[in-house]
């Protein structure tokens, strides 16, 4: 076993566990345990545990991101104290003190591709374990033999295997159309996602100071470069790690949705838009503990004008 197989063991044992757990649970409600929907539910299943598992790591993210906030104009101040000084004296020093000033902030740059990064090898391991019980072997867990077997032989709709991807159904004799179908919705589907997520983030979430930094400008170019990365290393995964992932992305934007309704940037436009309903609300409460209310103007009474008549034309009406 190589050292990457060694690292991955137990992790794919804890993924084998949970599947298997899943796929338990699921037949004994009534679903046939060959089925393909049944293994895709599990997969469902996983994913959802271990996303939950990572709501610990993504609210100190999240809290991680306001400090970071926090500090950026001490960190902009080291910034323009080095600006110009390309020798090494210089570049260590502003090194040295940012760390510095990381360390006594508790901020960390990395915090935010942690929940990623976390996901990676449980990713792999997936991988591995479809790849493993696509010719009927056996897992490093629970995962047997007989189950293994009715994970590699598991279908979708009864014509794509899900350990199938969309370029093995076209290098296959005859083409797999239905897998390539499913594949490229897949694909779609998790590239859209994926898109949508990181849009809301950028459109929404972040404050003025944020948008004019030249990060900003690098990050919009990745939000439109990213999607097609996914789109192209997507069609290499068999279907079964697809709904890994897509189920991952649609928790991952309903969570980000969450987050930025009630715990938005401060300064951004999520966070004025809270700030108006909270008002409206009457719950809005400045940091001096005063209330603020918004009071709703009630609608203008709109009165006829009355035109001015002459005496003897009023003489004639009052006649009448």
């Amino acid at each position: 076993m190589d050292i990457i197989g060694t690292i991955l063991w137990p992790i794919k044992w804890v993924v084998e566990l949970i599947l298997v757990a899943f796929h338990w649970l699921f037949t004994q409600i009534g679903l046939d345990p060959a089925a393909g929907i049944t293994w895709v539910l599990s997969i469902v299943g996983l994913t959802v545990v271990v996303r939950a598992a990572l709501i610990p790591i993504f609210v100190r993210q999240i809290k991680n991101q306001r400090r970071m906030l926090e500090i950026a104009p001490q960190l902009k101040k080291i910034q323009e104290k080095y600006k110009g000084k390309k020798d090494q004296f210089s570049r260590e020093a502003m090194s040295r003190e940012t760390m510095e000033l990381y360390k006594k902030t508790g901020t960390n740059p990395l915090s935010s591709c942690l929940p990623l990064l976390l996901q990676m090898p449980v990713f792999f391991s997936l991988f591995q374990v479809l790849n493993g019980a696509q010719g009927g072997h056996a897992g490093v867990g629970p995962l047997n033999a007989v189950l293994a077997k009715q994970f590699g032989g598991a279908t979708l709709f009864g014509v794509a295997p899900l350990h199938q991807s969309f370029q093995g159904a076209m290098n296959a004799h005859p083409q797999q159309v239905a897998v390539m179908v499913i594949a490229a919705v897949m694909v779609v589907l998790m590239t859209g996602s994926q898109f949508l997520t990181q849009l809301q983030i950028v459109s929404k979430n972040m404050s003025p100071e944020t948008k004019a930094s030249p990060q900003f400008k690098q990050q919009r170019i990745l939000l439109y470069l990213l999607p097609f990365v996914f789109l192209f290393s997507g069609f290499a995964f068999p279907l079964g790690v697809m709904f890994y992932w897509l189920t991952s992305n649609l928790w991952t934007m309903g969570q980000q949705f969450l987050v930025i309704r009630n715990m938005p940037t401060p300064g951004s436009d999520a966070a004025k838009a809270r700030e108006a309903r909270l008002a409206r609300k009457g719950k809005l409460v400045q940091e001096d503990g005063a209330v603020v209310l918004t009071v709703e103007e009630a609608p203008k009474k709109t009165t006829q004008r009355v035109q001015p008549v002459s005496k003897n034309r009023a003489k004639k009406q009052a006649g009448n």
